[in-house]
């Protein structure tokens, strides 16, 4: 312990003696550590870090999976079945997220609201902080209707009197008693879930739609499995049951299965092969930083040979000396982890700010005691990594000749060691920048994109009629819709509107069963039933949306209650269904309900028009998703028990004259619409253009980092080659003058030291290429458009990378074609 605190105090003085090493190599040290950081504080809350419930490990997410949907809603009858007749699950249960307009308390706002059984709180070990859970009589038809609040709506509603529980909520236009409040904590990400304000029981729906076996409303669920039972067990047991309810209910069930997935990966989703991605990629940028601070110790024991040399010729041993230099390569390597920690932090948040809806998890994301942890220990590795060549080398010390060394010689296997060690850098950089390079051309590839209408200048917003229009007939409700219309047109600045429901492009899927004319119901023979996403929106929705039309016409105000029922497909519907005919005037049929929720018919529809796809699924997902096929339906033909539902909440689409603020725009519309009346609750604007960007974001965050991380790796081996040929044009500086004084030109000493860079920099782009070839495929589910070996990235990164390296040598050979003879001939 003496001789490691000497080592230490002794490594101290020689840092103080040179502040100017010091500051570099801790620089260079700290982008490294702090990049590898910041991405692993990501990666261990995203991938590592259990989540936050008990038994975290045995719950999953459950789907009915179909040919076209993997992940489909689930219906409610049948997910009473699998409850029933599993064997695998301690308990499962079903959410989906509804329309949560609040009145009563306050102002009238919306919030979000989900249904959930009442197992649902208890899988996830989520306790109210007053009140109670849902009990099994309160998730049911008939039940007296309950409500559990988040604490957030607990204090901005009821300023957090705990005398809550108890009092009425109106939710909808139902008044509901609390029984608890929900925790701030409490926090969930995952498809038709979303952290709400109220939470329903899931089971008291009065609409007899929802528990009809062939409904399905956007319905998941959750389970947990018994202890000792694996992800493998419970499938097979599912198998069984879907077996089983096949066989009872051939028309229905005949082809549906259970598809279950683990609920961290179902959270995690498709952030795990791209944070795996800049966690390798970032792994380089450590690597480099390294390399330069290995490097740098080289030169600089070029300086301290006769002071290691006198060392050992007075008893110090190889051990001795390795001990010392590598101590003062961990301790710069600690100094680099400290700064790195900080530059993490910051890292960190920015990387966040930027997009941080691309981030499951991300409000937990955090420098937490596994994050220092491996600080700690990648400090210390690098300090190993980076000083053990060194350390090794002055450690081996010939005495006699470094003590007889006038220091005018330079070691040529030193030299050739700092030229393969900045090849490598190079490598590295090169890498890192063709997986920039993949990932820019991915996103521009993507821009290229036609999502199938113009984004500019159109908002969507959401909004609730007053609670008193739940009570009123069909007639009545459709009127209060043309009323609204009315109000929207009166906008100033508003040149296109339309009222929406079903499929909202890039954000939501509604699909439709149908039949083609002359084609019988399904049976589990037949499986005629085909399914199209379904868009119920006003005439205007084209024109709002900039749609093409391509053949016939839209739809029309004459298209409404009371005239024939129309439809409007699109051209993948077309080439589906109607390759090499016209589908104006053929007929469908869609299953629609009649007068009540209690029975289904099958209503024909004719074609009228035929317009263009919209990438419903986003401009990455859209080419590879299974269903393409779209219709377009009027409003105002919508059934009796789909007007009801419009009565409770619908989109709104609005385009522009101008480009207006998006904000200023919706609150003049927002006002609008309560001056017609107060009760009414309009929220949730976007602009369509943010809605399009959203749908590339993955990529757009691996660029931000990946460009990041690129340029840091060429920022840093662009130093690295720079400091060697400085390095090496000093040491060289005699023989320079000799071959000046023996009739060398300034452009041929320029020759022998570019020639030198260069040859370091073709060999590392070489290598670079190589290395390219292999790992840029581990990106490929990132990429779009591009090719992981496209050969236009790989050329202009090698011809970027070249340039800039050579710029690098051209500095240092610049000052070595300006040495004068006479001083390098004197040179000591």
């Amino acid at each position: 312990m003496n001789g490691l605190v000497q080592d230490i105090r002794f490594a101290l003085r020689q840092l103080r003696r040179s502040p100017g090493f010091a500051a570099v190599t801790v620089i260079t040290l700290a982008l490294g550590i702090g990049a590898n950081t910041a991405i692993f504080s990501v990666v261990n809350e995203v991938l590592l870090n259990p989540l936050p419930f008990h038994d975290a490990g045995r719950i999953v997410s459950m789907f009915e999976a179909t040919r076209n949907f993997p992940k489909g809603s689930i219906s409610y009858p049948n997910f009473l079945d699998w409850q029933r007749d599993n064997r695998s699950f301690a308990a499962m249960a079903a959410y989906r997220w509804i329309d949560g307009g609040i009145t009563g308390v306050g102002q009238p706002e919306n919030v979000r609201a989900q249904r959930v059984s009442a197992t649902f709180l208890p899988i996830l070990g989520v306790n109210p902080i007053l009140g109670r859970n849902f009990t099994a009589g309160e998730d049911r038809r008939g039940a007296n209707p309950t409500v559990l609040i988040s604490e957030g709506l607990w204090k901005r509603k009821f300023g957090s009197n705990r005398n809550v529980i108890g009092q009425r909520l109106v939710v909808s236009g139902q008044p509901r008693t609390i029984i608890g409040v929900i925790p701030a904590s409490f926090r969930l990400q995952v498809k038709n879930f979303r952290t709400a304000d109220v939470y329903e029981p899931i089971g008291e729906e009065t609409d007899p739609a929802f528990h009809l076996r062939d409904s399905y409303w956007g319905t998941d669920g959750i389970g947990l499995l018994k202890p000792g039972i694996t992800l493998a067990q419970a499938r097979d047991d599912m198998k069984r049951v879907n077996a089983g309810l096949a066989d009872a209910y051939p028309n229905v069930d005949g082809n549906i299965k259970a598809n279950i997935i683990p609920l961290k990966d179902e959270i995690v989703g498709d952030m795990r092969s791209a944070l795996l991605v800049l966690l390798g990629a970032v792994g380089f940028v450590l690597l480099i930083a390294c390399v330069n601070v290995a490097n740098l110790l080289l030169a600089r024991s070029t300086a301290r040979q006769r002071e290691f040399s006198v060392r050992a010729a007075l008893g110090a041993s190889q051990i001795r000396i390795l001990r010392q230099l590598l101590t003062e390569s961990i301790l710069l390597s600690a100094l680099g982890g400290v700064f790195g920690l900080i530059l993490a932090k910051w890292g960190t948040t920015a990387a966040l700010v930027a997009v941080p809806e691309t981030v499951p998890r991300a409000e937990e994301i955090g420098l937490d005691f596994r994050v220092l942890l491996f600080t700690i220990f990648v400090s210390v590795l690098t300090g190993v990594m980076f000083g053990l060549l060194p350390a090794i080398r002055m450690s081996r010390t010939d005495i006699s000749g470094r003590l007889k060394d006038s220091g005018r010689a330079i070691s040529g296997s030193r030299s050739r060691m700092q030229s393969v060690l900045v090849a490598g850098e190079m490598a590295m950089a090169l890498v890192l920048l063709v997986g920039a390079g993949l990932m820019c051309r991915t996103l521009v590839q993507l821009w290229k994109v036609d999502p199938g209408f113009d984004p500019r200048n159109v908002t969507c917003f959401e909004v609730t009629p007053p609670p008193s229009l739940l009570s009123q007939p069909p007639d009545a409700i459709l009127a209060a819709l043309r009323q609204i219309n009315a109000t929207l047109h009166s906008v100033p600045g508003a040149e296109a509107v339309s009222l929406h429901d079903g499929a909202r492009p890039m954000e939501g899927d509604n699909e439709r069963g149908f039949l083609l004319e002359g084609q019988e119901p399904p049976t589990q023979q037949t499986k005629n039933f085909q399914q199209t996403l379904e868009y119920t929106v006003e005439p205007e929705y084209l024109k709002t949306m900039r749609i093409p039309l391509l053949r016939g016409r839209f739809l029309s105000d004459e298209d409404n209650e009371n005239s024939a029922r129309v439809v409007v497909i699109d051209a993948s519907f077309a080439q589906q269904y109607f390759a090499g005919q016209d589908p104006i005037g053929e007929r469908i049929r869609i299953f629609e309900f009649g007068s009540d929720s209690n029975q289904r018919i099958l209503l024909p529809l004719v074609i009228v028009g035929v317009v263009g796809h919209v990438n419903q699924w986003g401009l990455v997902e859209d080419t590879s998703h299974p269903l393409h096929a779209q219709m377009y339906r009027p409003i105002m033909q919508s059934g009796a028990v789909y007007v009801k539902g419009l009565a409770q909440g619908f989109n709104v689409f609005v385009r522009s004259k101008t480009a207006l603020a998006p904000e200023a725009f919706f609150e003049s519309i927002r006002q609008k619409l309560l001056a017609s009346n107060r009760d009414m609750i309009v929220y949730d604007n976007e602009s369509e253009e943010a809605v399009v960007a959203r749908s590339i974001s993955s990529q757009r965050f691996s660029l931000i980092l990946l460009g990041a991380f690129a340029g840091l790796a060429l920022l840093l081996a662009g130093i690295g080659i720079y400091g060697v040929l400085s390095y090496l044009v000093e040491q060289r500086t005699r023989e320079i003058g000799v071959r000046m004084a023996l009739g060398a030109q300034r452009l041929d000493v320029l020759r022998l030291v570019l020639g030198d860079g260069a040859r370091m920099t073709m060999v590392g782009a070489l290598i670079g290429l190589v290395a390219a070839l292999g790992l840029t495929r581990l990106m490929a589910s990132l990429l779009f458009g591009v090719r992981p070996t496209d050969p236009v990235t790989f050329a202009a990164v090698a011809v970027l990378l070249c340039g800039i390296a050579l710029f690098a040598c051209y500095i240092p050979a610049r000052r070595a074609a300006k040495v004068d003879p006479m001083v390098a001939l004197r040179y000591e």
